[in-house]
């Protein structure tokens, strides 16, 4: 077991208003198996790097530790080669023998390893890099948000993997996921960084009861300053009339005073200016330490939408629907039957291409009146309700390009109000200077979000809207589906956002024996 220690760290990007890190200060053990949890832009990612070596910053990190990092980085030419000829180079010296080991950890079939690493799904690539990885031996593992883009049986099979092994940072917004994994936090929190014991519930938790004590602290703050306020007001008010009853009297309303009352009233108030003065130094040290309780406190704001009722209660209806595509002797889907009503929150699920977002593209298309998708072939039925108004988020960010000014002029949408709902979804006003192609993953999936919900709706489509989105936002975004009730179809593998949020689950790519085909289930709550 070996420490890493980082003091006095300071880290900016060039030409950027605010630091990232401020002089910050902790350890780490590299037999832990760390949960890395922030909000998005907060510096996880820039953790990561600075650990590798790839920035230069202020302070000291001490370690005598080798750290590896995982996403890999796959070059176009990869892609027409099998990861068994270039796995040497993601790791230097890294052995088949212990690769192949790995690989059945994580109920992969030798062969993933010999084949076109282009031909592997977005799981079988992950698991790939990850038995690479871990094929090593005394390393600390670096993984950034390995459960991105998998479906929910890759990710059970990567969080048991992860679950069995020691030694790393794991960056993850999924909160099952974290729970699963690891054994300490480390959270990057508004002003502060902390190490704990135990998973990200037991945080949550701890934190919950921290921030309650510190909000009813912070409620005992402020009635004190009212009272101070209001008992300096009295007080300078009568100091000030008895400073100007000092010259001059009326001798017949006054007629017992005298010119020697003079000294008197001025020592008076004198006094009473100095407990003046006295009540607001009081005032001001009350104010600073009521500012201290509410640096670091998750206190989310609530986010509006504007869901539209329609004249029908039957928005979507698919029966024995399925899509297949040209040329392919095998169909993604067949014999689907679902409903969605208004007010539904209908998820889809099922495994990387058993054909939920070409499903969501289908829909889309259907109300839009456009086109059938090219290559695609469809059988069944699939009905929408007449004049639906549709929100849709893609999976894919790679379009957002130029300036929030642009992206809100070409979609007709209010500037002001977008950059709020942004700044609610705690993104910084400095992020609304640069161009959408510099932001984070987290950030462009926030820009995609605030456009849908600026956008009255019937129907909303979201495919996978919370891929990189910071688990604080994730808990917003729930409580607003559940209290404005939108009629909702999404694709999202997020296990404890799916339990909160949906009222109907349909399954693709459930097996049906007795027909013989691909099909799908449906199940409510």
């Amino acid at each position: 077991m070996a420490r890493i220690s980082v003091n006095n760290l300071t880290f900016y990007y060039e030409g950027s208003f605010d630091n990232i890190f401020e002089e910050v200060s902790f350890s780490i053990d590299t037999d832990w198996k760390l949960g890395l949890v922030g909000r998005n832009g907060k510096g996880k990612t820039t953790f990561l790097n600075l650990l590798l070596g790839k920035y230069e910053y202020i302070g000291s990190i001490s370690t005598n530790t080798v750290f590896d990092y995982f996403p890999y980085q796959v070059k176009e030419e990869d892609m027409e080669r099998p990861a068994a000829e270039f796995a040497d180079r993601w790791k230097a010296g890294a052995e088949q023998w212990r690769i192949l080991c790995e690989l059945d950890k994580l109920g992969l079939d030798a062969e993933v390893l010999y084949r076109p690493f282009g031909t592997l799904s977005f799981g079988e690539r992950a698991k790939v890099m990850l038995a690479v990885l871990f094929s090593g031996e005394n390393d600390f593992l670096l993984i950034d948000e390995p459960a991105n883009h998998l479906d929910w049986e890759a990710r059970e099979t990567v969080k048991g993997y992860l679950a069995g092994k020691k030694g790393f940072i794991l960056v993850s917004h999924d909160r099952d996921f974290l729970d699963a994994c690891i054994d300490h936090v480390l959270v990057l929190n508004r002003r502060s960084i902390e190490v704990q014991a135990g998973n990200f519930s037991s945080w949550w938790e701890n934190k919950s009861r921290k921030d309650a004590f510190a909000r009813m602290e912070n409620e005992k703050h402020r009635k004190e300053i009212a009272k101070l306020k209001a008992a300096a007001e009295r007080s300078r008010q009568w100091a000030e009339k008895n400073e100007d009853a000092k010259i001059g009297y009326d001798p017949v309303k006054e007629h017992d005073r005298c010119k020697g009352t003079r000294a008197y009233i001025g020592a008076k108030t004198k006094k009473m200016q100095s407990r003046v003065a006295q009540m607001e130094n009081r005032m001001e040290k009350e104010i600073r330490e009521k500012e201290g309780l509410l640096l670091d406190m998750e206190s989310p704001v609530d986010l509006k939408m504007k869901p539209l009722e329609h004249f029908k209660k039957k928005l979507l209806s698919v029966d024995k629907y399925g899509l297949q595509y040209d040329g392919s002797a095998k169909p993604l889907f067949e014999g689907l039957s679902f409903e969605v009503c208004q007010g539904e929150r209908v998820f889809l699920n099922g495994a990387n291409g058993c054909g939920k977002s070409s499903l969501m593209k289908a829909v889309l298309r259907r109300i839009e009146g456009g086109e059938r998708g090219s290559g695609l072939s469809e059988s069944g039925s699939l009905q929408t309700a007449p004049g639906l108004k549709v929100s849709y988020i893609d999976q894919d960010t790679s379009f957002l390009r130029g300036s929030i000014r642009d992206f809100c002029r070409k979609r007709d949408l209010d500037e002001s109000l977008f950059c709020a709902i942004l700044r609610q979804l705690d993104m910084e006003r400095a992020q609304f200077m640069k161009n959408m192609e510099d932001y984070s993953e987290g950030q462009k999936k926030k820009v995609l979000i605030a456009a849908s919900l600026l956008i009255p709706a019937h129907l909303y489509l979201w495919d996978e809207p919370l891929n990189f989105i910071d688990v604080f936002s994730r808990m917003q975004i729930e409580k607003l589906l559940t209290e404005y009730n939108p009629t909702l179809l999404v694709v999202e593998h997020d296990v404890r956002f799916r339990e909160q949020v949906a009222t109907k689950t349909v399954e693709l790519g459930i097996c049906d024996c007795q027909a013989g085909r691909n099909s799908g289930i449906m199940t409510g709550r």
